[in-house]
């Protein structure tokens, strides 16, 4: 049996019948080819598959394809407009707040969600948003430092 949905990915809808225990991370790397989105653990521990379901970031590997029917899902590669990189990913890139890369994408739209409900959040603020995503490689101080550069580029708008 499968059942069909109709997500928005990143503007575009995509109607497609799926089985009901697909999950909505492997809807978007598989159905969707969007694999920025990564699959780190499977088990909601390490964040690297957040994305933005209807704006609000969400473990992707703990929610259902069927559970996101008529929802508008942005990833990573959904941020950036006209080739520009949004003010989150330019952060990032500035301030060498990646190093492998493979938690960046969870990152930056854990951070996304943060920015958009405090607008200039402090350290602590930052790694208390951020501590539902991993990064096994930076050990966070640039992370945070990219976070606090976008909130002053953005000056704190919500």
């Amino acid at each position: 049996m499968k059942l069909p949905v109709t997500i928005t990915v990143n503007g575009r809808a995509l109607a497609r019948d799926v089985e009901p225990r697909l999950l909505l991370v492997h809807f978007l790397r598989d159905v969707a080819g969007l694999t920025g989105t990564k699959i780190g653990c499977d088990t909601s521990q390490c964040g690297a598959c957040t994305v933005l379901v209807d704006g609000i970031a969400v473990k992707s590997c703990t929610c259902l394809a069927a559970q996101a029917d008529g929802s508008d899902i942005t990833t990573i590669e959904g941020l950036a407009t006209d080739g520009q990189l949004h003010a989150l990913q330019d952060a990032f890139w500035n301030t060498h707040g990646l190093q492998c890369g493979f938690c960046t994408p969870g990152m930056v739209l854990a951070a996304h969600e943060l920015l958009r409900t405090t607008g200039t959040p402090t350290p602590e603020q930052i790694r208390h948003g951020l501590e539902g995503n991993m990064c096994r490689c930076t050990g966070y101080q640039n992370i945070v430092r990219a976070v606090q550069h976008a909130a002053a580029a953005a000056g704190g708008a919500r």
